[in-house]
């Protein structure tokens, strides 16, 4: 099976947008493809990574559309749908169509459209992908962070402030990044007095409602090469699933799907924790950077509010997470998300990070779905 490569990325800007769902598909689409130098007449397969465009704007067959908007016809056309891990699961789907040999030039297109709709018309299409028993109790994501967070703290005896300065640490990377939904810093003192949403997690301790999209063009290795001698290559990803229903787990501070696709990722690339030099975390809430570290032995558990408290994950830290500002700062369009970790990894492996730019030759990313539900990890290292 030949080496996966990546040889071109591009992110619309995130945040409130006029624009629509196939505006910022194409937007993206077009960018992408005019990075790498690629026509879209050569794309074989085009996947779109799209949770809710029925539910937020009565639009389905976007991925249609969007070949004949991008005019990539006839090209094989195919939706990702896996709540807020499509982005990772449209990855995952572009990496086999291309190392199964059906394509020679397949390019991802993830985005969401959502800040047309109220907080709590965007909060009941979210909490739709809970369990339905769950769902008729009025059960939502944020209220298993609260729970979740809660327990955490006062398992481990973890200070408040240490989930914290996970938001501070995201908000301070986002300034950077040009493209991010908020582009300014945040104090330990301004998270901790903002409004409570589910005790103990505060208004900073949660991604925001967001408009974007991001694209992945993805080849073989060996045609890569004949683009580019920049270019990053997949060398490891895996998905899992957990418990749909969530107090089923046994133990509520370990996603049973980080740890799996994780452990898998590894497996596959031979990579291990402690060769990865940058990572995209999934901190829709700030208590899932905690989790995510813990689920893919970047900290034992229980421990992963120790390293943020030592600056290890800062961005001039031993391991720097989210460099791209994360969910938190760059914003979370649902199907865009896992996309846009991907072109943030691959942009830091080749160089082209700008001022976010750290020394890495191996990065990761990790897109979550539900509240662990469904996980896709993903490692990629620089061209050799």
């Amino acid at each position: 099976m030949e080496r996966v490569a990546i040889i071109g990325a591009s992110m619309t800007q995130f945040g409130q947008r006029d624009d629509w769902i196939l505006d910022l598909l194409a937007e993206a689409g077009i960018e992408c493809l005019e990075d790498a130098g690629v026509s879209a007449a050569d794309v074989d397969h085009l996947y779109v990574s799209n949770m809710a465009s029925g539910e937020f704007e009565g639009q389905t067959g976007v991925v249609n559309a969007l070949a004949h908007d991008l005019d990539a016809v006839p090209a094989y056309t195919q939706r990702v749908d896996q709540t807020s891990s499509s982005g990772g699961a449209g990855i995952y789907a572009a990496w086999q169509s291309v190392a199964s040999g059906a394509s020679d030039m397949t390019l991802l297109v993830g985005g969401e459209k959502m800040t047309h709709r109220t907080t709590g018309e965007s909060t009941d299409v979210i909490a739709s992908l809970t369990h339905p028993v769950e769902y008729k109790q009025g059960v939502t994501l944020p209220s298993f962070a609260g729970l979740t967070a809660r327990h955490y703290l006062e398992r481990f005896d973890a200070p408040r402030e240490s989930l914290a300065k996970v938001a501070v640490k995201n908000h301070a990377n986002g300034v950077d990044n040009p493209h991010a939904q908020f582009q300014k810093e945040v104090d330990v003192e301004t998270v901790l007095e903002s409004p409570i949403v589910a005790d103990p997690l505060r208004l900073y301790d949660f991604c925001p409602i967001t408009d974007g999209s991001a694209a992945l063009l993805i080849c073989p290795e060996s045609v890569a090469s004949e683009y580019t001698d920049e270019y990053a290559v997949i060398s490891g990803i895996a998905g899992a699933t957990d418990t749909h229903v969530v107090h089923e787990r046994m133990d509520p501070t370990v996603m049973g799907g980080v740890v799996e696709s994780g452990e898998n990722a590894y497996e596959m690339s031979g990579y291990g924790p402690d060769e990865i030099d940058v990572a995209e975390l999934h901190d829709m809430f700030t208590i899932l950077e905690f989790l995510q570290m813990e689920g893919l032995g970047f900290a034992a558990q229980g421990e992963a509010w120790t390293l943020v408290e030592e600056g290890y994950t800062e961005k001039d830290g031993e391991l720097p997470i989210n460099t791209s500002g994360g969910l938190k700062s760059k914003g979370h369009p649902l199907g865009a998300s896992g996309v846009a970790q991907g072109v943030e990894v691959y942009e830091q492996l080749v160089g082209e990070a700008g001022s976010r730019q750290v020394d890495a030759d191996v990065g990761l990313s990790c897109n979550v779905g539900g509240f662990g539900n469904c996980v896709i990890t993903t490692i990629m290292e620089a061209a050799r």
